[in-house]
């Protein structure tokens, strides 16, 4: 089109050249008489180049008002044309249809997302935030407040001055869990935003993902891990303890025969009635403990010598370890060895860890336990719990220490977690190392 264009206004230069020279020449050599003939030729070439020049740019003002109302139905019509701007014509209608067809798809495009959007869950919120002007709303954000329309963020504010205050401060890329107040109660909603801008104008758009049935249903699930935890724990004492009152009753109905005989077996039964008593008492400390676990900063520490320690775990274990026929060896380097501990939250983690490892032992022809302490370097205390059970498989040694994760069938996975958490209370950690049906060692690290 440019090249036909081009060729046209040089044509006409020429012809305007020539008649000016040959007018020229008239001129210099006084033959006036030639000038009847040339000037109307000069003048009707600048009068044919002037409208030349008018139709190209009358044709250009009417594509460039087409494009800037964005009216693409526009058809230039080539037939009628002057030769000289049919093709011009037939090139704006090319570009006119390509327009046209780029705004259809972006019509298409635009209505397409926003019934999909329409579709989501999500309620979605976009917003002017100099004015305030409400863009668009879909209709779960409707449903989620509750209205039917929402002009401006300030009409937002006079129906629930809350969530307008927290929109207003929620940042780009955050997330927050909010509660819009309803008439049938509250919801909650985790609420997250993005900002734009175009046309020199900043936008918001906030979404808000309805959570109130996940939280009802993750914390009633909560509840109950938290009674299956409580129940684990406390059948893993109250399981010794109802081993250890058996034996002392049998042995009390043989008492009166051994008393005269046998004056140590009076000492067997205070030893035994005050272990009972005393891991009771643990027992309570350590639901209590439970309980508050949340709300503990450090435990209650007091310097405790792991000989009396070892001598508690082996009077309270001692009739489980016979029913089930497992030898526990005990084992202290020192037995002046003491550390500064909370005793009653330091013996639910051995008392874990051994009745974990009676049941890694109970199917081995030998089975065998070992406890033992020593002094590890930088005035640390080690203590370690060994046994030469199953073992555990490799690729279950990263999760044994998921809360709720357990091996077992009849097992909650909670023993070896909150084993994990006394320790960390106490500044220390727990390890493990096993190997698959030869054993498992777990260290406690002070």
């Amino acid at each position: 089109m440019f090249q036909k264009f081009e060729l046209r206004i040089l044509i006409r230069v020429i012809i305007l050249f020539v008649v000016l020279c040959f007018t020229a020449i008239v001129v210099i050599q006084s033959q006036f008489i030639y000038l009847i003939i040339l000037l109307p030729i000069l003048a009707f070439e600048f009068g044919d180049f002037y409208r030349f020049f008018r139709k190209t740019q009358d044709e250009l003002e009417q594509f460039v008002e087409s494009v800037h109302y964005r009216d693409f139905s526009r058809h230039f019509d080539v037939n009628r044309a002057p030769v000289e701007l049919k093709t011009m014509r037939r090139g704006f209608n090319d570009i006119n249809s390509t327009f046209k067809v780029i705004s259809r798809e972006r019509e298409t495009q635009f209505l397409y997302l926003q019934k999909i959007l329409e579709l989501v869950e999500t309620g979605i919120l976009s917003y002017e935030v100099g004015s305030g002007e409400v863009v668009w709303m879909n209709e779960s954000l409707k449903k989620i407040l509750g209205v039917p329309y929402l002009k401006t963020m300030h009409s937002l504010e006079k129906r629930d001055p809350y969530l307008f205050k927290e929109i207003q401060q929620l940042q780009p890329g955050m997330g927050k869990i909010v509660s819009i107040s309803r008439d049938n109660g509250i919801v909650k909603v985790l609420a997250s935003a993005t900002g734009f801008q175009t046309d020199n104008k900043m936008f918001k758009l906030a979404a808000f993902q309805n959570v109130n049935e996940a939280l009802d249903e993750t914390e009633a699930r909560a509840w109950q891990k938290l009674l299956s935890v409580m129940t684990h724990e406390i059948m893993n004492s109250v399981a010794p303890i109802s081993s250890l009152a058996e034996t002392m009753l049998d042995r009390l109905q043989k008492a009166t025969e051994l008393m005269r005989e046998q004056p140590a077996a009076i000492e067997d039964l205070e030893l035994g009635i005050e272990t009972i008593r005393r891991r009771s008492e643990g027992l309570l400390k350590f639901a209590e403990t439970y309980r508050n676990l949340n709300k503990i900063v450090s435990p209650t520490l007091k310097k405790v010598l792991l000989r009396d320690l070892f001598e508690n775990l082996n009077q309270l274990m001692l009739p489980t370890l016979d029913q089930k026929n497992v030898k526990l060896e005990i084992m202290l380097q020192n037995p002046e060895l003491s550390y500064e501990m909370d005793a009653t939250l330091i013996e639910q983690v051995l008392i874990n860890l051994l009745v974990n490892a009676i049941e890694a032992v109970k199917d081995k022809p030998h089975p065998r336990i070992q406890l033992s302490a020593f002094n590890a370097n930088n005035n640390k205390i080690n203590i370690k719990v060994a046994d030469n059970g199953c073992g555990i498989a490799p690729g279950l040694m990263d999760r044994i220490f998921i809360p709720f994760f357990s091996t077992r069938k009849n097992g909650s996975g909670i023993g070896l977690s909150l084993s994990q958490q006394i320790l960390m209370l106490h500044k220390g950690s727990i390890q493990v190392q096993s190997v698959e049906n030869e054993g498992s060692v777990f260290t406690l690290h002070l």
